[in-house]
């Protein structure tokens, strides 16, 4: 099907956040995809067993189904130990760390608190055995130490901001400056809401964003003791509700922030040795002359560097954004997801395919991503996944 409006005439990276196509050749290497899903529709993890050739998705077994019922709305799989896989629990405050079988199965190893409300992301240090859960529902951040086996204990947990300073915690006006006309975009202002954590590739700082607070935060961090430096903050035009980030594959100076309540796309720049940040450019992740509310949710790079990709929940659309040499942004087109509130997304090993969460239509949508162009089509399969949340993708077939 086209795409659904012209706008203007994919190595993973370092820091594993899992929002990069890992290659940008197809391979006939067998992978499984696991999928984490919302309660109470949900009752876990699915997974499925994946054709190279095609992208297409079977469930594994009777039911491809881990039963976890605490809404495990974010996975990450650990690079450096293969068949990790950790999943944060948005209704249990919990995290869930996995073993995945020859089979595809997944065995649970750990279950531990998460220390504090509503995880809804997690990441893992480049080199560092840490891993990084912020909580929304909390507005702060836990550290992880990670051992051997790949379980977890605590380290630290960390606020968004110093509840004593009350300018340090102002919150950003209900309605964003750049939204588009009409938008009702309006949730999530009422308090500070930690939405992604995320270290930078080199592994020297931590990033985070606050979608309440209009703010993207950044940590110097201890790689030996998991410890957190003195905290710095970009501020981001009013609204704008910023949720999730990638760094350029090829060039870790620069990183890319889509923020959910405005529907833009703002690209950043970071200073190496201060990690000090500042923004560059703030373009619509919509079309041209799109009015009424959107929330805009993940965003995902070529392992190339030399495209986006971001969803739009209720236009429902992959945005499709092209990086100049120079980095620059520039948005190329729209795609249908075929589905209900894109949640998330995540291409497989090879770079070729593309697996969309629609939540509200309860399905994953396969996309075939042409490595030239860099665009999406869908590939002619609906997979049947009750609110997914999340995909994940491992090797093994």
């Amino acid at each position: 099907m086209a795409a659904l409006t012209p706008a203007m005439p994919l190595a993973a990276q370092a820091a594993a956040s899992g929002r990069s196509s890992a290659r940008s050749r197809p391979s006939a290497a067998p992978f499984s995809v696991h999928i984490g899903a919302y309660a109470p529709n949900s009752e876990g993890i699915y997974s499925f067993s994946a054709d190279p050739a095609t992208g297409h998705l079977r469930p594994r077994g009777p039911s491809g189904l881990t039963r976890n019922p605490h809404s495990p709305s974010w996975l990450q799989a650990d690079l450096a130990r293969p068949g990790l896989l950790y999943a944060a629990n948005e209704g249990g405050g919990s995290v869930h760390v996995y073993r995945q079988q020859a089979d595809g199965a997944l065995q649970l190893l750990q279950a531990l608190p998460s220390g504090g409300q509503g995880p809804v992301h997690l990441s893992l240090h480049p080199t560092a055995p840490f891993a990084f859960v912020p909580h929304y529902g909390s507005a702060d951040l836990a550290v992880l130490r990670r051992a051997a086996d790949g379980q977890l204990s605590p380290v630290g947990l960390h606020p968004s901001c110093d509840r004593s300073l009350p300018e340090d915690c102002r919150l950003g006006p209900e309605r964003a400056a750049k939204a588009p006309p009409g938008s009702f975009a309006i949730s999530g202002h009422e308090a500070a809401h930690m939405h992604m954590a995320l270290s930078s590739p080199d592994g020297r700082f931590v990033l985070a964003s606050d979608l309440g607070r209009d703010r993207l935060a950044v940590w110097p961090f201890n790689p030996e003791t998991g410890a957190l430096g003195s905290r710095q903050d970009l501020a981001l035009s009013p609204g704008a509700g910023p949720r999730h980030f990638v760094f350029h594959p090829r060039d870790a100076r620069q990183l890319y922030l889509l923020n959910e309540e405005a529907s833009t796309l703002a690209w950043l720049q970071m200073e190496p040795h201060s990690g000090r940040l500042s923004q560059r450019l703030e373009i619509s992740a919509l079309p041209e002359g799109f009015a009424g509310t959107n929330f805009a949710s993940d965003l995902i790079a070529s392992a190339d560097g030399r495209f986006l990709y971001a969803l739009n929940r209720l236009h429902d659309s992959i945005a499709v954004f092209a990086l100049a040499a120079d980095g620059t942004p520039r948005l190329l087109t729209h795609e249908w997801t075929r589905g209900s509130y894109p949640r998330s997304a995540r291409f497989s090993p090879c770079g070729r395919w593309f697996y969309v969460c629609n939540q509200r239509s309860d399905h994953v949508t396969v996309f075939a991503v042409d490595g030239a162009s860099g665009l999406p089509r869908f590939a002619g399969q609906y997979v049947a996944v009750p609110s997914p949340a999340c995909a994940e993708v491992m090797a093994g077939s």
